[in-house]
């Protein structure tokens, strides 16, 4: 028999800790469906961690071909895709992961002032933050961030330094999309601010204040969809600093003055705010 492609090799060893894994070929991409599958004829492979349930022997159906089943990894027509394969990739989510995918510096440095530690994999141009816990999966939920864990497939670049955390509200936030908003003619409209009475976690009052001004830079930073940054800004800031009842109404003012300099209403702040505050059950 003849040795194995290192990247079955690498395969093999992920399946069988578990994690469901595909070939890429050339270009970083899935090997497109044979003619049975094509359209998905055959039914798909809804089931995310096997090959099944269509009878296809090949490396159909992208992510949903991710498998830990080394009799399929070993099979004639994947064997031979291993031989062609550029690189290993598993699927996140049925590993039980996250993975926020940074693209660049920038969003490798929005990432280490924003998010929590968690174990880190290099990439090309950026990094791999790897949370313990499955999401579902968006692309451009920032600029050069992207989200993969249910339905995608992230490519295989080592186990990376650090310890795996659990995954934060802080990137579950990043998924929603802020709802349609109404326009209307600026004016006051009163929101509670103070969130809860949980354990404070705002060792010192610089803590709070950064995060503030982090998420007033983010607001000011937006050239598109201004609706959704505030929405995601909003959400971010009280999953982070609303339980424990720190935020105050001067710290909401600087957050509204933000979105307003921007072309928001007050009402549509306000009910930003508070469709925030619904969706994080506060």
């Amino acid at each position: 028999m003849s040795a194995l492609p290192e990247s079955l090799r690498t395969a093999l060893e992920l399946a069988a800790i578990g994690v469901p894994v595909l070939p890429l070929r050339a270009g970083k991409a899935p090997f497109g469906n044979c003619r049975s599958c094509a359209g998905n004829a055959c039914g798909g492979r809804p089931n995310m961690k096997s090959a099944g349930p269509c009878r296809c022997p090949g490396v159909c159906h992208a992510w949903a071909a991710a498998t830990t089943d080394p009799d399929v990894l070993t099979s004639p027509a994947w064997r031979a895709a291993w031989c062609r394969a550029v690189t290993v990739a598993y699927h996140p989510g049925a590993a039980g992961v996250t993975v926020v995918d940074l693209d660049d510096a920038a969003a490798v440095d929005w990432a280490r002032e924003t998010l929590p530690a968690t174990r880190i994999v290099e990439t090309t141009r950026g990094e791999h933050w790897v949370y313990r816990g499955a999401m579902s999966s968006h692309n451009a939920v920032r600029p050069g961030v992207d989200l993969k864990s249910a339905m995608a497939y992230a490519r295989w670049l080592g186990p990376g330094t650090g310890t795996m955390t659990a995954l934060p509200d802080a990137v579950r936030a990043l998924a929603v999309k802020a709802p349609p908003a109404v326009r209307l003619a600026p004016h006051s409209v009163a929101v509670p601010v103070r969130s809860g009475n949980g354990e404070c976690c705002h060792r010192v009052p610089a803590y709070l204040d950064r995060g503030i001004a982090m998420a007033e830079e983010r607001i000011a930073e937006a050239r598109s969809a201004v609706h959704a940054t505030v929405y995601r800004t909003f959400l971010a800031v009280l999953s982070t600093h609303g339980r424990c009842g720190c935020l105050t109404d001067a710290h909401m003012t600087r957050l509204f003055t933000a979105a307003q300099a921007k072309g928001e209403s007050a009402r549509h702040c306000a009910d930003a705010w508070t469709n925030a505050r619904i969706a994080l059950g506060m």
